[in-house]
């Protein structure tokens, strides 16, 4: 088996029906294994994949267990020398997928690897990658918005680079990587577990690419200004990932100034 694909589905049934129907052509000549995880959702989500789509593995959990959780459970029901995680909210073009096999295959120092991500109308969608959280970097990315109207790195770049993270709504990892550093970091409900798992690759001498001559289409990806439950989310793993790879010191310097990261960011425009 070359490529596990793991979906971790929440009430996205739609959507998720029209991400598991782009995916064979997709990844047209390479031997693979879907699974999908639904997390309860209350929209007849894994009802519809148990009809539509028997090929694919379904696990039903009886509740919301996170982002995380679900796709490490995903994760340890696959056998792939690659192991892909993909949102349900994606749209996987002809040959994607497949391509992004093909460049993990002729890097092998390479433990992950992300496309370029676009919106409906086919522009660069933000947070495709970026840098780690640390303080300076957190001020920067906001006085960007909020001073330049711009943001921290250009998405819209042809390049491929190593780079700290890559977005966890298309992520190729290797299954020799994984088997090193572990799986996703499972305190994290969601926001930043696939930065604490590229973090980890990289401190294992993983390297971690952006490949924007790949590409995929992401329908979510909306903001958490309007989502509160979304922004205690974010805040609550951003303090986990500072107290875990940072220490206490950064720690509190992040609790000083979360107060004026947030105000920042909200001032910010959106686009």
């Amino acid at each position: 088996m070359e490529l596990s694909i793991v979906v971790v589905s929440y009430n996205t049934a739609s959507l998720l029906a029209e991400c598991l129907r782009s995916v064979p052509a997709a990844i047209a000549g390479v031997e693979y294994q879907v699974v999908v995880v639904d997390n309860a959702s209350g929209d007849g989500s894994a009802e519809m994949v148990a009809r539509e789509f028997p090929g694919v593995r379904l696990i039903r959990n009886t509740e919301n267990v996170g982002f995380a959780r679900a796709n490490n459970q995903g994760i340890r029901a696959t056998q792939g020398e690659y192991l892909l995680l993909l949102n349900s909210d994606t749209v996987a073009r002809p040959d994607t997928l497949a391509g992004l096999v093909r460049f993990m295959d002729a890097r092998l120092q390479a433990g992950a690897a992300g496309p370029r991500l676009l919106r409906s109308d086919g522009t660069p969608q933000p947070y495709a990658f970026g840098g780690d959280p640390r303080p300076g970097y957190l001020l920067a990315r906001a006085a960007n918005r909020l001073l330049f109207r711009r943001y921290q790195h250009d998405w819209a770049t042809e390049t491929v680079q190593e780079v700290d993270w890559v977005s966890g709504a298309c992520m190729m990892v290797r299954r020799a990587a994984i088997e090193q550093v572990g799986l996703l970091d499972e305190k994290m409900f969601m926001y930043f577990e696939d930065n604490e798992w590229c973090l980890r690759l990289r401190r294992a001498d993983w390297q971690v690419y952006y490949n924007p001559q790949v590409a995929i289409t992401h329908l979510g990806g909306q903001s958490i200004r309007r989502n509160p439950a979304a922004q205690r989310a974010y805040r609550d793993s951003l303090r986990y990932f500072y107290h875990k790879h940072y220490g206490k010191a950064a720690g509190w310097a992040l609790e000083l100034m979360l107060p004026v990261y947030s105000r920042l960011v909200s001032a910010a425009p959106e686009s």
